[in-house]
């Protein structure tokens, strides 16, 4: 009985490696390829999502026309007022981006003093804590007598709205430095002005503007909240929303409320569009999606003749 032994390829025909596409570990995945804002990928599920909402407000409203408006009427009122909704949304944009400013820009210094020095984070945070659990709309009314009716209130309350979730990202991201690269430093003799201005800041931006990602669209609330409570406001989307509410207008309630809701999509939109340019080295901002580079011998073989 002969053993039969298995064949041999031949010397001068070198054995061809497997393709890029043959091994699954480099094999390109459909759901890792990089998509734009204009796939059916992206904005499908939500276009979806609307479409069935959509319905189902309409279905409402044709039965219970006093709950809900009809997104007709909504939209009529808002094409046949137009410059009603565009001054009263500048009211409260305003008001917001002042708030936000002051809001936002004193707990981001107030972080960096409290990353330096820990007597103050130990004296101010229980204070800052006490601050944010307190109703806002309990504090409003006291800041309207203090103030009077005019621009300072709204700016206070949302500045105190926004306060609280800037102050602890900060100063999270401020203390979040590795120990090692902190030894680093201070072994090149590095002062406490180089170590906050070239780690500390750098390495708490993506918790900033995680932070503003948060405040700017929730500025707007502060904003309206502080028109609900001051109650000889003239102007703004709030003073509207309430005017229109006491007269049973619907159509013009919710016209303002999409005017809101699209002022906050367009802030966080801008925000985004700030950390995906700012915050292009961060892992945060890479994309899964790039290809694998293909090995030496996988390139040579392919480029070999055969």
């Amino acid at each position: 009985m002969t053993a039969t032994t298995p064949l041999r390829r031949s010397p001068d025909r070198p054995e061809q490696a497997p393709g890029p596409g043959s091994s699954p570990a480099r094999r390109r995945r459909r759901g890792d390829r990089p998509r734009g804002p204009l796939h059916p990928a992206t904005w499908a599920p939500t276009a979806v999502v609307v479409l069935l909402l959509g319905v189902g407000w309409s279905a409402v409203s044709a039965e219970h026309p006093y709950i809900l408006p009809r997104l007709s009427d909504v939209g009529l009122t808002l094409v046949d007022r137009p410059e009603v909704f565009l001054a009263n949304a500048w009211s409260t944009l305003s008001i917001a981006l002042i708030g936000v400013a002051c809001g936002a820009g004193i707990a981001f210094v107030l972080a960096l003093v409290m990353s330096e020095v820990p007597v103050v984070r130990r004296a101010l945070m229980p204070l800052a804590v006490v601050l944010n659990v307190t109703p806002v709309v309990a504090l409003a009314p006291g800041l309207v007598v203090a103030f009077g009716f005019g621009l300072a209130p709204k700016v206070i309350v949302t500045g105190i709205i926004t306060f609280f979730p800037v102050l602890i990202n900060v100063a999270t991201g401020l203390r979040a430095v590795p120990e090692p690269v902190l030894h680093v430093f201070r072994t090149l003799h590095a002062s406490r002005f180089e170590v906050l201005w070239r780690l500390r800041i750098p390495y708490g931006l993506p918790y900033t503007l995680a932070a503003l990602r948060v405040v700017m669209p929730l500025s707007i609330v502060g904003a309206v909240v502080a028109e609900f409570v001051a109650a000889g406001s003239s102007g703004g989307l709030g003073t509207l929303i309430r005017t229109s509410a006491s007269a049973a207008r619907l159509d013009s309630v919710y016209a303002a409320i999409a005017c809101l809701a699209a002022m906050g999509v367009l802030m966080l939109a801008l925000v985004s569009a700030v950390e995906r340019r700012v915050l292009f080295w961060h892992e945060s901002q890479r994309t899964h999606a790039s290809r694998p580079r293909r090995s030496h011998l996988v390139q040579r073989t392919e480029e070999r003749p055969r």
